[in-house]
């Protein structure tokens, strides 16, 4: 799903808005239609964050339609969407999964451009790391490479990745991840 909102987006979707689209993905009913609670809105920390819902209008991505607060309607408008959905467990355990990516989850309060990379880091993360196009990453992000890099050094602050490096000649990224040992540590900086 992460790879198809990768091309089906513009290439100038915010990443808070990539993440916001995401969850519609996974939570769309099979009209294509999606009602995210407040709650879940604001835990994601983007509750009141009316542009995200017209920037994925503007896209012509999906139709906000008029919903009772605290909850946020819309109908998706990319046929695409559909082809891309699994059966409703599987859509359900892979939104939850999109809010919390990997079993070293960030803490609370880091921006959405951080939690959209950590979640495209963890979905080509395998036991011990992972690697991918850097162009790919990017895309996936919605920033440019070098802004990725930025964003892959938080994640090691983070304690998410325990290192990362680019290989220029190749154009790959790729990454390891932390021993449980080192998870376990609580300095964790933003």
């Amino acid at each position: 799903m992460l790879t198809y909102l990768g091309a089906a987006l513009p290439r100038f979707t915010s990443p808070a808005a990539r993440l916001l689209a995401l969850q519609c993905a996974l939570r769309a009913d099979a009209s294509a239609y999606v009602r995210l609670p407040g709650g879940l809105l604001r835990g994601m920390r983007l509750r009141g964050r009316g542009e995200l819902w017209e920037e994925l209008e503007h896209a012509g991505w999906l139709s906000c339609r008029a919903g009772g607060h605290p909850h946020m309607e819309a109908q998706l408008l990319d046929a695409a969407v559909l082809a891309q959905r699994a059966g409703r467990r599987t859509r359900a355990r892979a939104a939850q999964w999109a809010l919390s990516p990997a079993p070293r989850a960030l803490p609370d309060g880091w921006p959405p451009s951080v939690r959209l990379t950590a979640l495209a880091v963890a979905s080509c993360t395998s036991d011990e790391g992972g690697r991918t196009d850097m162009e790919v990453l990017a895309r996936l992000c919605g920033y440019s490479p070098h802004q990725i890099e930025e964003l892959l050094d938080r994640l090691v602050a983070a304690r998410m990745l325990a290192s990362w490096q680019y290989c220029r000649e190749s154009d790959e990224v790729s990454w390891h991840v932390p021993s449980p040992a080192e998870v376990g540590r609580t300095d964790v900086r933003q």
